[in-house]
This record gives structure tokens, C-alpha cells and sequence, in this order.
């Protein structure tokens, strides 16, 4: 069985150029180290940790929705699921 289920977009870097705020002065307000704040910037963080979450949030004073997108997969073949399933 491979099911995808899709991935979560991270949109800090689109805040960062929205709000015009200096990657320095976004890890000074989450405590956050460059680096970290860059895996999340470029999507290549494998755990999100909600904490961080919650300090992104605060520096940025929005919400979670604003910061993840659940990115669904394209709907596969209805007709060779059907097919497998028998």
C-alpha cells in the first residue's frame, strides 16, 4: 500500500518579505538559531515543533493558518483503486 497523504506547506518565508522583517530580527524574537529558521524558510524542516510554531506565531503576531497549508494529493485513478480493492 502506497497512500500519500499530502504535505504541509510553510509560508515563513512569504511573511518575512510581507512584513518586511530581517531573518536576524525574526530569530531574536521566536529564539530561534539562523539555521532553524532557515529549514523552516525553505521547507526542509522534518519535524515542526509546535513551540517554535508558537513563537513564529507571537513574532509575527498571527495565526497557525497563516504560517502551515495542508497541501492535498492529486486525487489518483478512482477506476484502479477500485480495481485494487477487489
Amino acid at each position: 500500500m502506497n497512500e500519500s497523504y499530502g504535505h504541509i506547506q510553510i509560508h515563513i518565508a512569504e511573511l518575512v518579505a510581507k512584513t518586511g522583517i530581517s531573518k536576524s530580527k525574526l530569530c531574536y524574537r521566536a529564539e530561534l538559531q539562523r539555521t532553524q529558521l532557515n529549514r523552516y524558510c525553505n521547507n526542509t524542516v522534518m519535524r515542526l515543533d509546535v513551540d517554535v510554531l508558537a513563537r513564529l506565531c507571537t513574532a509575527f503576531h498571527c495565526e497557525i493558518g497563516e504560517l502551515l497549508e495542508f497541501i492535498p494529493d492529486a486525487p489518483s485513478n478512482p477506476t484502479a483503486d477500485t480495481k485494487q480493492n477487489r
